[in-house]
């Protein structure tokens, strides 16, 4: 398949694995770019040092020399961005200095200076880094478009595991108004809920160059969830999350931008924020189930797509399959 993403990448298929902090691994986004598609890992709060280690265990799963730039990214929070570029150990010079294809960057009060930082860096060498950036709605992408002047729009829709905007709209509705509202040559690619090849298909068919999968590789042996997560998204149906600021509170994490909220694995976090009780007694009770190994309050990010998670296949395997079913979709639907 032919997309704008896969020219600009130079991949074989229009599919990005997305950078899940406390998910994503060296390992899985070596799988999906080997597969064809394209990996990311997630900075979060990691030491510059270990983000150069885990881009060098992707260099050697792939097979990629030292000096060559890597076909993988790196996401980053802008909020995170903000505490550590302005330490003594910087994120995103050491980053850049290994040559990524991609950097990906969400939630932030002024994104712009970080974009404006990777093409400062860019300005003085050969090797051009792909800049992402998650929109949330119409107005964030005509900014990330004609102020910031990044590569990629990835459009994430409410249904999107983790953290977004907890009023965006569903996917469905919020792609065709960006496609509607950007330039044509703009490369957009889909992002929430995404977990079937039926999906994928659609979201090609209206005019996505590509689509990111997040939630659907929880599952896999790459992703670093402990097992009992697993188990939890493998039993999940439709409407097993929600999306709150309960999480972040109880996780001691609510430091994202306002607006921004989680969506996980409804359980009693939510019970809890739902009977009234104050922060402190709720803080009390997540901290001790934590210390008793109960299951019933998990912090377990994760989008409305695992309601079609019912396996534990590998993130080669899955990509392949969704591709394969996306193009059988778009087959019968030709002819």
């Amino acid at each position: 398949m032919n997309t704008k993403l896969t020219r600009l990448l130079s991949i074989k298929l229009p599919v990005v694995s997305a950078p899940m902090y406390y998910a994503s691994t060296p390992a899985m986004a070596a799988a999906a770019t080997g597969a064809g598609a394209f990996g990311f890992i997630a900075a979060g709060f990691t030491a510059s040092d270990a983000l150069v280690e885990e881009l060098q265990t992707i260099r050697k799963a792939l097979n990629v020399g030292s000096e060559d730039p890597v076909s993988a990214g790196v996401g980053f929070l802008g909020w995170i961005l903000d505490m550590t570029e302005g330490s003594d150990d910087p994120r995103l010079p050491v980053v850049l200095a290994e040559r990524p294809a991609a950097i990906w960057f969400a939630f932030g009060l002024d994104l712009g200076k970080y974009i404006a930082q990777v093409r400062a860096y860019d300005a003085s060498r050969t090797h051009k880094t792909t800049v992402f950036v998650i929109v949330n709605s119409v107005d964030e992408a005509l900014k990330a478009t004609h102020e910031w002047g990044v590569d990629v729009l990835v459009v994430q829709g409410n249904e999107a595991g983790g953290h977004g905007r907890g009023d965006a709209p569903v996917l469905f509705t919020l792609l065709p108004a960006v496609l509607a509202a950007i330039p044509s040559g703009s490369i957009v690619i889909a992002a929430g809920g995404i977990s079937t090849g039926s999906q994928i298909a659609a979201l090609l068919t209206m005019g996505a160059d590509g689509v990111v999968l997040g939630s659907r590789l929880l599952c896999t042996p790459e992703c670093m969830y402990p097992e009992s997560h697993k188990k939890v998204i493998l039993e999940s149906k439709f409407t097993a999350t929600v999306r709150s600021d309960a999480f972040d509170e109880v996780n001691r994490t609510a430091y994202w931008p306002s607006g921004i909220n989680g969506r996980a694995i409804a359980n009693d976090i939510i019970k809890d924020a739902h009977s009234g009780l104050d922060l402190e007694t709720r803080l009390k009770q997540y901290d001790e189930s934590q210390a008793n190994g109960e299951t019933n309050r998990l912090l377990i990010w994760a989008g409305e797509g695992i309601a079609f998670v019912n396996d534990a296949k590998t993130t080669k395997d899955i990509i392949t399959e969704l591709y394969d079913e996306a193009i059988s979709v778009m087959k019968k639907k030709m002819f």
